[in-house]
């Protein structure tokens, strides 16, 4: 039985008055809410789920995983007990379901041992994720701007459809 410790904010301020999107996310949640912590992740990474190949559990191992991956360096630790109690999963279910993270090149795996040999929760490597997702970043941002650009032509005094936007209305 190994001691987990859990990877959490180096610093929380919780007296200094809250700026941007900080306070934004403290009005929508709500103090105590956010009080608890936050993670960071790419909106990116939920829209890309097809592309990803991830099914909805897959996708969750891997929040869960950025749950615990505060600083570039460190990489996340948490133990398949933890991700299982998490998820509600069997601890081989979470094993089975990061082998097929493993297998599609978004995780990495390093064991790690203790000082006496003894086996440690593994370390997980996002590196592969990170990539992936930049290298889909262009598809997205052109999808993007294509979209922000019809709605800015669209807003404009004397717009006339394209052919095209004509069918596209016609087939809706």
């Amino acid at each position: 039985m190994t001691t987990e410790t859990q990877q959490t904010p180096t610093s929380a301020p919780t007296t200094p008055p809250v700026k941007g999107a900080q306070k934004a996310s403290v009005e929508k949640w709500g103090k105590e809410v956010m009080e608890l912590g936050f993670c960071v992740v790419p909106s990116l990474l939920l829209r890309a789920q097809r592309r990803l190949n991830l099914n909805p559990t897959q996708l969750a191992v891997l929040l869960q995983l950025c749950d615990f991956w505060w600083d570039k360096e460190r990489k996340p630790f948490p133990s398949k007990e933890t991700l299982s109690q998490r998820l509600s999963l069997s601890e081989r279910q979470v094993q089975r379901y990061i082998a097929e993270l493993e297998q599609e090149g978004l995780v990495r795996r390093i064991e790690r041992r203790a000082s006496n040999g003894g086996k440690l929760s593994n370390t997980y490597d996002l590196s592969g994720l990170v990539q992936r997702l930049q290298a889909l970043e262009p598809d997205f941002r052109q999808v993007e701007e294509e979209t922000k650009a019809a709605r800015k032509a669209v807003a404009k005094r004397g717009y006339k459809p394209s052919g095209l936007a004509l069918a596209k209305q016609a087939s809706a």
